[in-house]
């Protein structure tokens, strides 16, 4: 059987080359079939051409695609899911902070006959304190919302070839590949794993990308939050028929006051929680607006097959 390592880079040229050597020279996968696919997401350095090297040190072992811009990690799994052609894919972070030596674990598993093993970090010792309570609330929030347990998941993992087949079936252009490889179900196990440092580089996962990852990822999964907004409308409209109540109460027994700080209280909540429904409302919209327009979740514009030993690299 033969599997495939996919693996999506962005501005790493620099790591390109340890990665290659390392996977391609484990002695524990010593007669296994394998090879490996390299997405690069539309890197502005030299990282295509690192992978383009790669491929012509390693003819058959070693395939890129780039990308004609740069299209998110979400779609450059996309990518390698389609195009790869093997009995299994492990995809795992090129900078290695996946550690490869567990591979022949995960390979060992899927031969005893599981279709997906999911690697599952230990801890979050490496990450920042920010970055934990941001991760801790995304989880849980969305184990709340979508019923599925992804806390100290990961997108290091091994998919048999019938999971990847029904991964090709999913048409949504935003996709979040650790929500929707759990929806898929399929006999499944977990591997623990501990983060290993990165050798070059630094993390281009910035609090931007990780806010529109969770709202996307939320709203893929649920119309809880859609929910929610009704559930305010009651909650509001309880207080309204207290206060009215109130009100005609303190009129007949002569009580009443003027409240106008009471009234402007009332009227920025109000419009607060207008404003945040709207909010709300309108993401959903925009995930339809993306969807009905049908644009390819990706496009490549180059593939190492298709690049002849005599043509020249373009510089940058």
């Amino acid at each position: 059987m033969e599997f495939i390592i996919l693996m999506p880079f962005y501005n790493e040229e620099k790591q390109i080359p340890i990665t290659i050597e390392t996977l391609l020279h484990m002695k524990e996968l010593e007669g296994y079939r394998y090879s490996l696919l390299m997405i690069d997401d539309g890197s502005k350095d030299n990282t295509w051409n690192a992978i383009c090297d790669g491929a012509k040190k390693y003819p058959g072992k070693v395939r890129g695609l780039h990308f004609s811009r740069n299209f998110g990690k979400e779609s450059a799994i996309c990518a390698g899911l389609d195009y790869a052609d093997a009995d299994a894919v492990i995809l795992m972070d090129g900078d290695l902070q996946h550690p490869p030596e567990y591979i022949p674990q995960m390979l060992h598993l899927w031969q005893e006959g599981y279709d997906v093993v999911e690697g599952v970090k230990v801890s979050r010792q490496k990450e920042s304190l920010g970055g934990k309570i941001m991760a801790k609330l995304f989880y849980g929030l969305f184990k709340k919302v979508a019923g599925y347990d992804l806390e100290n998941a990961s997108d290091f993992k091994l998919l048999d070839k019938k999971v990847i087949t029904h991964w090709r079936s999913l048409q949504e252009h935003n996709t979040f590949f650790r929500g929707l490889s759990q929806w898929l179900g399929f006999e499944r196990i977990s591997v623990p794993f501990t983060v290993a440092e990165r050798t070059t580089g630094t993390s281009r996962f910035t609090f931007r990308k990780l806010i529109r990852l969770s709202l996307d990822a939320i709203t893929a999964f649920s119309a809880v939050p859609l929910q929610i907004i009704t559930g305010i409308g009651f909650l509001f409209l309880l207080g309204a028929l207290i206060l009215a109540i109130q009100t005609v109460v303190k009129f007949f027994i002569g009580t009443s006051a003027g409240g106008f700080p009471t009234v402007i209280l009332i009227e920025l909540t109000v419009g607060a929680c207008v404003m945040i429904s709207l909010g709300l409302i309108g993401t959903y919209i925009s995930r339809i607006f993306d969807e009905v327009k049908n644009r390819p979740r990706y496009i490549i514009s180059e593939d190492t097959k298709n690049i002849s030993e005599g043509r020249k690299k373009r510089p940058l």
